[in-house]
């Protein structure tokens, strides 16, 4: 027993460490690592092919949504601004991806675009933006659409300079909507009044 004992004192002890480390380093030096090589390759690409894959599914997936979101945007910024200025529908396109960073909205554009809330005046179901209640179509060939969708893009991909930071709430400004008086006016461009 006491042998034993020193066997494994002696080849735990530091120095015999060192002449392992030395013994492992000359086994590495002295080897033929061709076939270690030719494993690890195959082990690499085995491993690249599926996180290759899910790479290429996740980038397509984040492209398809941004693709979905943008064109919301675009609808949003045609049906709601098209006559105001580009600032004015710079401002609308703003409020809209607001609506996504704010907790009390839902998490998507398309999302935001198409909420709908009860109105306990009108006792029924009322979109967000009125223009979803009717059945709109957008000419993709109308340069007003192209507009929209240039200014949809620049939001989206933050491109442009905030102009109604934090604003989540807009109006005509012919209208005086009772909701208007709990908020904080950030500004007015064009025909619409922003609120946060």
């Amino acid at each position: 027993m006491y042998r034993l004992w020193e066997k494994l004192r002696e080849l735990t002890w530091p120095s015999t460490w060192y002449g392992w480390r030395l013994g492992l380093q000359s086994w590495w030096y002295t080897r033929d690592k061709s076939r270690l090589a030719f494993v690890a390759g195959v082990f690499a690409v085995l491993l690249a092919i599926p996180l290759g894959i899910n790479a290429l599914i996740t980038q397509a997936q984040q492209d398809r949504q941004a693709a979905l979101d943008v064109r919301c945007l675009t609808l949003n910024v045609y049906h709601e601004a098209r006559g105001e200025s580009v600032a004015g529908q710079y401002a609308v396109a703003e409020v809209t991806l607001n609506r996504v960073a704010s907790e009390r909205f839902p998490d998507t554009l398309c999302e935001v675009v198409h909420e709908q809330r009860w109105d306990r005046i009108r006792k029924r179901h009322v979109g967000a933006f009125s223009w979803t209640e009717l059945e709109l179509t957008a000419d993709v060939s109308d340069p007003a659409y192209k507009t929209a969708r240039r200014i949809a893009e620049d939001v989206y991909y933050r491109r442009n300079e905030p102009l109604v930071e934090g604003a989540l709430f807009y109006h005509a400004s012919y209208i005086r909507p009772s909701w208007a008086r709990a908020k904080r006016k950030v500004a007015t461009i064009g025909q619409h009044i922003f609120y946060k």
